[in-house]
């Protein structure tokens, strides 16, 4: 899975309710579905990592299978659509980032069965 880095002030919250909204906003992230494959944006290893700020501000790195990729825009619609849910984000922004460039290898083992790559 990707690294996910979610820095939450301690002195608002416990380490328990950093892990929960960090459950929370990687099990959204799970409903992003990637058109082309039919599998999770996470699983595909596509997120490479999501910031959320004190002030509630989500910023989620993202890359594509490919540079040129048609469905950059529905992807990062259904991402803000997904995270809307999660109370404490109170705005969203996906930066997409191309290195490490994305290769099959970030997949994780369940997308690797489901695409019937070995």
């Amino acid at each position: 899975m990707s690294d996910f880095n979610i820095p939450i002030n301690e002195a608002h919250s416990s380490t328990e309710v950093a892990e929960e909204l960090k459950n929370q906003i990687i099990t959204q992230l799970e409903n992003v579905i990637d058109p082309e494959l039919g599998i999770d944006i996470v699983n595909l290893g596509l997120v490479y990592g999501v910031d959320l700020s004190d002030e509630g501000h989500c910023l989620v790195n993202l890359t594509l299978t490919t540079m040129g990729c048609p469905l950059a825009d529905l992807i990062t619609d259904d991402i803000h659509r997904a995270l809307k849910s999660i109370e404490e984000i109170k705005t969203t922004e996906v930066q997409l980032v191309w290195y490490p460039a994305w290769t099959p290898d970030r997949m994780t083992r369940y997308a690797r069965i489901a695409l019937g790559i070995r």
